[in-house]
């Protein structure tokens, strides 16, 4: 599984990268707001620090707008992802700039049949959001499960499923169970994924027990 990191915190991403584990970036308009910068610079910046995708959101709703924004945005890198809504015209945008060669993330995917749509427009990837249908009650789990099935009965369909609003550790290894091509995680919970208290009490031991032996490698 692909592992893209959800932020646009550009100290945090370089942090990130230099680990070499990281496959791309996500962000969408309230990550930008935090950042409170130049929401261009910032995926310039992004860019020129991770070589794999990097979604940039349009911000406009309606098609005209979106492809207006499109075309900026995509001018920065050619590594820039278009993430567009799961709405119609997010759909016709989407078939629109898959004909371009631009690659595009069709997110707030809450079902499994929108999905399927995303993917007959051509979407590169499509954003099934676990932690906010958890939120209303249902298991964002069964979304991953149902889309990759779907996805998996028919072989013309390339559209890779990227897990998104994951909120646990748990959610990652359960995405991974269920087949999803990629997590985008927030920086805390992708650095969480090392951490277990058996390796710390293991380490522990080990620091003690070589402290024991009185000897230094170097």
């Amino acid at each position: 599984m692909k592992f893209f990191v959800d932020t646009a915190d550009v100290a945090e991403i370089k942090d990130l990268a230099a680990t070499g584990l990281l496959d791309g970036v996500t962000t969408n308009p309230s990550l930008i707001a935090k950042a409170n910068r130049d929401f261009k610079t910032i995926i310039a910046e992004i860019c020129a620090v991770v070589p794999g995708p990097v979604s940039a959101e349009v911000a406009g709703t309606e098609y005209a707008q979106m492809m207006k924004e499109a075309a900026v945005l995509s001018k920065i890198a050619k590594n820039v992802t278009i993430k567009l809504p799961l709405t119609w015209d997010g759909l016709k945008a989407c078939k629109a700039l898959t004909s371009e060669g631009i690659q595009t993330n069709v997110t707030l995917c809450s079902s499994a049949a929108p999905a399927l749509l995303a993917a007959k427009a051509g979407a590169t990837f499509v954003s099934p959001f676990i932690g906010r249908i958890d939120d209303i009650g249902y298991d964002g789990m069964d979304l991953i499960r149902d889309i990759r099935a779907i996805y998996d009965n028919y072989a013309d369909l390339n559209t890779e499923i990227l897990a998104a609003s994951i909120r646990t550790v748990g959610h990652v290894r359960d995405a991974a169970l269920v087949g999803a091509d990629v997590a985008t995680v927030p920086p805390a919970i992708l650095k969480s994924l090392v951490k277990h208290p058996l390796t710390d009490a293991g380490l522990a031991q080990f620091v003690a027990d070589w402290a024991k032996t009185g000897q230094k490698i170097v």
